[in-house]
């Protein structure tokens, strides 16, 4: 069984943290969260620590206690640092332009595609093959980069697709006459 949960979150002096029953919000420099603790977690706040417990001894509560953590832990590096992902655009004439809350795509189809942005989602293009997605939202950030992965996922035989920066395509071998 995992043990996450008795690590505690440390807090850092930047962010500000209310705890009111089973409602948290998490306040810092990038943004503002809030989340619903499931009540079989216990959470205390200890010398600019989260520390959290399961309520009763199940087997849920313990595991729920440490997905809480995980939880809490990427919202408060989110609204001190924020999350990034990285996407490259690897073919001929693929390329991504950032137009205020729409991404554009130019990957190879007859018409380019068109990524509306969610609300707290950024897109930066440093350059035509290239798209940084950030946001405080890890789980939304995620989600976006995915999303516009699936547009075009890397094909095995040249490569060519949107594919995350550091991840890697295995190649297959051409057919042999």
């Amino acid at each position: 069984m995992s043990r996450i949960a008795n690590a505690p979150v440390e807090v850092p002096s930047s962010v500000d943290i209310k705890l009111d029953g089973n409602a948290l919000r998490v306040k810092g420099g990038k943004g503002e969260m809030a989340m619903d603790v499931h009540q079989s977690v216990e959470i205390t706040l200890d010398d600019g620590a989260l520390k959290f417990a399961p309520r009763d001894g199940g087997k849920s509560a313990h595991a729920l206690s440490g997905t809480m953590r995980s939880l809490v832990a990427n919202m408060v590096t989110g609204v001190e640092k924020g999350w990034e992902k990285r996407l490259q655009l690897q073919g001929v004439g693929y390329r991504a332009i950032s137009k205020g809350k729409t991404l554009e795509l130019q990957l190879g189809f007859s018409h380019p595609v068109e990524y509306p942005l969610p609300e707290g989602i950024s897109i930066d293009t440093p350059s035509q093959t290239e798209v940084v997605v950030s946001g405080i939202n890890k789980q939304l950030v995620g989600q976006v980069a995915a999303e516009i992965r699936s547009y075009r996922p890397p094909e095995p035989y040249k490569g060519k697709g949107v594919r995350y920066a550091n991840e890697y395509v295995r190649r297959k071998e051409a057919k042999k006459k």
